[in-house]
C-alpha cells in the first residue's frame, strides 16, 4: 500500500486545478496550516464527505509497563480524533450508500 504524500497532494493539485506547482504547494501549506490551528486552538473541523477531525482531553490516569508490569501515570493529555463519514466508510469498503431510503415506493 502507498503512503500519498505532500509531493502527491501538491502533484493532483497541479494536474486537477491548474494552478503552478508552486502556488499548489502553497495552497497545501495554507490548507494544511489552518486544519493545524484550528484544532491546535480545540474546535472541530467537519468536511462533509469526508469525516470530522476533533480533539478530545484524556486525563491522568495508571498505566502498566507490559513487560515489568510496574505501573506507571500517564499524564493528561489532548488527542486528536477523527470520525469518517458514511461516504468515506462507503467509499473505502466499496460500497455505494442508498440515496433513496426516504423516497416513498407508492
Amino acid at each position: 500500500m502507498e503512503t500519498v504524500t505532500r509531493a502527491h497532494l501538491v502533484e493532483a493539485i497541479f494536474t486537477q486545478v491548474g494552478l503552478s506547482r508552486n502556488e499548489s504547494a502553497d495552497l497545501l501549506e495554507h490548507v494544511l496550516e489552518k486544519l493545524s490551528d484550528t484544532l491546535e486552538s480545540g474546535k472541530s473541523i467537519k468536511i462533509s464527505g469526508f469525516g470530522t477531525f476533533s480533539v478530545r482531553q484524556k486525563g491522568r490516569r495508571i498505566g502498566r509497563n507490559p513487560k515489568t508490569g510496574e505501573e506507571v501515570p500517564i499524564l493528561p493529555r489532548r488527542v486528536l480524533v477523527f470520525r469518517p463519514s458514511h461516504v468515506l466508510k462507503a467509499h473505502v469498503n466499496g460500497t455505494v450508500p442508498d440515496l433513496n431510503v426516504w423516497e416513498d415506493d407508492a
